[in-house]
């Protein structure tokens, strides 16, 4: 008698919250989610939507800018308070500065409208993959150099014993720069190690990261700059 072949594990499907007050746009990207097998759900209002990710955050966030209650980049800015959850910021505003203001905040990606909804359920794969995937290799079981400390699996820093809170793309930076101290890196090795799809995002955005970083580190870095800028190569720590 064969014995009957155990079922392969359930996963459940990512959750995706779509922030979008516009209900047509939301219901066609809804529909193109779901037939990919997300568990996608809408939201139209951002202080309601704010507050459902309080309760029970997604696996990603797709963020429209402009909305009524809370506006996107206020969305942000208190998500990144609590949470590394991805985040895909929609919108129609396509000034690079309104770009580069959403990447210092924390976002992970940036659509503009009008888009494909077959190009936001591929860049929701490739967040997604990046933030289910191990982070950029360190010294096994965690970089520690104190009086830094980076913990790879915790996604944590430690400058001289105080918790430092970083963005996801800013301790990226940190990690790649510590884990070679003294090595210096271009603005383009550090965009692609930070972002495995940098599709149109421009060099600058390292500079929006790299301000944030520094202005964080400065309070807990009494030595100086523990980040050297090299001028016309890039960027090394030195500890």
């Amino acid at each position: 008698m064969s014995m009957p072949t155990p079922s392969a594990p359930h996963v459940p499907a990512s959750r995706i919250l779509l922030v979008e007050d516009e209900p047509d746009l939301a219901q066609v990207l809804l529909d193109y989610l779901q037939r990919d097998g997300f568990n996608a759900e809408i939201e139209g209002n951002g202080a309601r939507a704010l507050a459902q990710i309080q309760a029970a955050p997604p696996d990603l966030l797709l963020l429209d800018l402009m909305l009524p209650g809370l506006d996107g980049l206020s969305i942000l800015r208190e998500v990144r308070k609590f949470s590394h959850l991805p985040v895909i910021m929609v919108t129609a505003r396509v000034e690079e500065i309104d770009r580069l203001i959403g990447l210092e905040f924390g976002a992970d990606d940036y659509i503009c409208k009008p888009y494909s909804p077959r190009e936001v359920v591929a860049r929701v794969k490739s967040v997604l993959r990046r933030s289910q995937s191990a982070p950029l290799p360190s010294r096994p079981s965690g970089l520690s150099a104190p009086p830094i400390e980076i913990d790879a699996a915790l996604w944590q820093v430690r400058i001289h014993g105080q918790r430092l809170e970083l963005t996801p793309k800013e301790f990226k930076l940190l990690q790649a720069l510590a884990a070679s101290p003294g090595r210096v890196f271009s603005r383009t090795q550090l965009l692609d190690l930070i972002y495995e799809d940098n599709l149109d995002i421009s060099e600058r955005a390292v500079d929006s990261h790299m301000k944030n970083l520094r202005r964080k580190l400065a309070p807990l870095w009494p030595e100086g700059e523990l980040i050297r800028s090299v001028y016309g190569v890039g960027f090394a720590v030195e500890f």
